[in-house]
């Protein structure tokens, strides 16, 4: 099928998702039109909650097997959207809508791919699709449910905008509740221990603290104060306590645990992690998938945003058409050139290593 072909199907496909609401964990509806259109090509999709993934027609369960893996699922519209975000309409180039970019353009030009690939016999990997739910949210149901269903994968290609560059090494995810402790009192008077000022201490540390390690393609480790509250509604009592939320954004050169570690060695708040799971990844720069990439003139770069990469047990490139500057934007947009270039690069890319 010529890329022209799959261009048009998939840009329809895209239109038809921006039509429909995906939010996290209420993806059932969009989850069920990725199922239509892969049957429509006479390819049998598999349903896992609200995971469809599907193996290429003369799979071989001896062969290695290479996993086309993005998300379906989208956040809620910003609410600077001047443009309806459910309305997929094409100007001077862009298409818009809620998902075309994070991830909707990555989407559809990996099954794209996938159906250019479904038919052809003699590969040397086998090719699975995943499109997975629950990205947004780091959640379980996700492609850490899929994983344990599919066929075991050797490695993949993770869709997310990169303007097809090669995200060789991303940042993991640590979300920290943080309490502060102090006692209450009347604030005209000398009592209490304002739990505010405690917390206001541990940030300070926070925000000025450098990880001593640096990392080759992620930089430093970066810790950022996001949400602040006191259980306090009246403006005359001290507060007994203060809470406070910090993202941490780890790099390949520290464990989460050892991250942890340090923080609460330093401060004085009480620390509790809400999950451990989104760890930093790399793949090696010498791997087949990276070198097919370089061959075609694409760079490497760390990325500093988290991906459903951070739950994948095997290697995985971050590669995709968009731009990551453009996702949870209001009136977000991909140009339709780079889902065209992406879909002929994804197929240029896997043809190398194939």
């Amino acid at each position: 099928m010529a890329v022209e072909q799959l261009y048009n199907d998939a840009l329809e496909l895209l239109k038809q998702l921006i039509s429909t609401q995906s939010f996290s964990k209420d993806e059932d509806k969009s989850a069920a039109l990725i199922e239509t259109f892969l049957q429509s090509k006479g390819i049998t999709a598999n349903r896992h909650m609200n995971n469809v993934w599907a193996v290429n027609k003369y799979f071989d369960k001896n062969k290695p097997s290479i996993l086309l893996n993005s998300h379906h699922d989208t956040v809620k519209p910003n609410p600077q959207y001047t443009k309806n975000p459910y309305d997929p309409i094409i100007e001077d180039g862009k298409l818009y809508g809620l998902g075309s970019n994070d991830a909707g353009g990555c989407l559809v030009s990996l099954i794209a791919v996938f159906v250019y690939f479904y038919n052809k016999e003699n590969l040397k990997y086998n090719v699975v699709l995943g499109a997975s739910s629950e990205e947004e949210i780091s959640g379980f149901n996700g492609i850490e449910a899929l994983i344990p269903v599919m066929p075991e994968i050797n490695f993949a290609i993770v869709g997310e905008p990169t303007q097809m560059n090669l995200a060789i090494a991303e940042k993991g995810l640590m979300v920290l509740d943080c309490l502060a402790h102090g006692k209450a009192g009347h604030a005209a008077r000398e009592e209490g221990e304002n739990a505010i000022y405690k917390a206001m201490k541990d940030i300070e540390w926070i925000s000025s603290f450098q990880f001593p390690k640096v990392s080759e393609w992620l930089g430093k480790v970066k810790m950022s104060v996001t949400v602040f509250n006191t259980e306090n509604k009246a403006h005359n009592v001290v507060p007994a306590q203060c809470t406070f939320v910090v993202d941490v954004r780890v790099t390949d050169v520290y464990a989460h645990e050892e991250i942890l570690q340090t923080i609460k060695q330093y401060i004085a708040s009480e620390v509790k992690p809400r999950s451990l799971r989104m760890r930093s990844t790399r793949i090696d720069t010498d791997h087949p998938v990276v070198q097919a990439g370089l061959e075609l003139g694409k760079k490497m770069y760390g990325s500093p945003t988290c991906s459903d990469k951070a739950l994948m047990p095997f290697p995985a490139l971050k590669c995709g058409p968009g731009d990551s500057a453009r996702s949870h934007t209001a009136d977000e947009y991909i140009y339709v050139d780079e889902i065209k270039d992406g879909i002929a690069t994804y197929i240029k890319m896997i043809e190398k290593i194939l």
